[in-house]
């Protein structure tokens, strides 16, 4: 071979998506698969409902306490982003609903003790998932009030009964949205991927947070279609508990963690 035909791999390689598909994780399920773990997850809601319901009312008198903390002491600024940062950290309070649905499926009955009190095969290690979690979404909060004085420079928060006009009435407001959302949309996805199977196969499987981490994102890398489906209905039934003042939580966070547990049965395949 002459000097001219010679390649270098860093100039003549290039590598596909397809490349960096796995086949033996792949599932080949429809894109809206997930209308059928959400009807799963309602069957197992309506399974012993007080259980469900009592765990879902508990999440929303936390979420509320957070959020009147947050505006009590004047940090209301950083209420949007935060609950959106509650979407990161749902998988790991969503443990005891996970429990719920993996004793229906082996035919035993679990109480709501038993789902506060339950006892990961991984052990510890889903502590540290959870740390990790919430170090994601505090980071995703910085971020935010540094878009913020990155776009309006340091000044005082406007307030939430005039946020919404500043945001959308001005130039600076809907340049800042639009960067927002596109920054955020990272930050979710990330977090998306690497916990939305992490937590039920802590709960499932002796294995350690970065493994489980490391697993749910090449899981949801090799099923796009269906994951990213999921993700935008879990994102509308959030979007609902907002709307409602966080009221609808009562019953939609149950229901998205038994759900979530049929998605974990279906991709990961703990059977396997």
């Amino acid at each position: 071979m002459g000097e001219t035909d010679k390649g270098y791999w860093l100039l003549s390689e290039t590598s596909g998506i397809g490349e960096t598909r796995d086949p033996r994780l792949q599932r080949h399920l429809p894109m809206f698969e997930g209308f059928r773990w959400l009807a799963a997850g309602w069957r197992d809601f309506w399974t012993n409902p007080a259980s469900s319901l009592a765990y879902g009312l508990g999440v929303f008198v936390l979420s509320v306490a957070f959020v009147w903390t947050l505006v009590g002491f004047g940090r209301d600024y950083i209420l949007f982003p935060a609950l959106a940062g509650f979407l990161i950290v749902a998988p790991f309070l969503a443990i005891g609903l996970y429990e719920k649905s993996r004793a229906i499926g082996a035919g035993r009955h679990v109480s709501l003790g038993a789902m506060l009190r339950v006892r990961p095969r991984a052990g510890a290690q889903v502590f540290f998932t959870g740390l990790l979690l919430s170090l994601v979404m505090l980071l995703w909060m910085r971020a935010a009030v540094l878009l913020w004085a990155l776009f309006f420079g340091v000044v005082a928060f406007p307030g939430l009964d005039h946020v919404v006009g500043v945001l959308f009435g001005t130039p600076y407001g809907l340049a800042m949205v639009i960067v927002g959302t596109a920054i955020g949309g990272l930050f979710a996805a990330f977090a998306f991927a690497i916990s939305v199977f992490a937590v039920p196969m802590l709960l499932d499987r002796p294995v350690d947070a970065l493994t489980a981490m490391g697993t749910s994102m090449r899981l949801v890398w090799n099923n796009l279609k269906p994951m990213i489906a999921w993700g935008a209905m879990v994102l509308v039934l959030f979007a609902i508990c907002v709307a409602t003042g966080l009221v609808g939580m009562i019953v939609i966070f149950p229901l998205l963690g038994h759900a979530t547990w049929h998605a974990y049965r279906a991709i990961a395949r703990p059977e396997d």
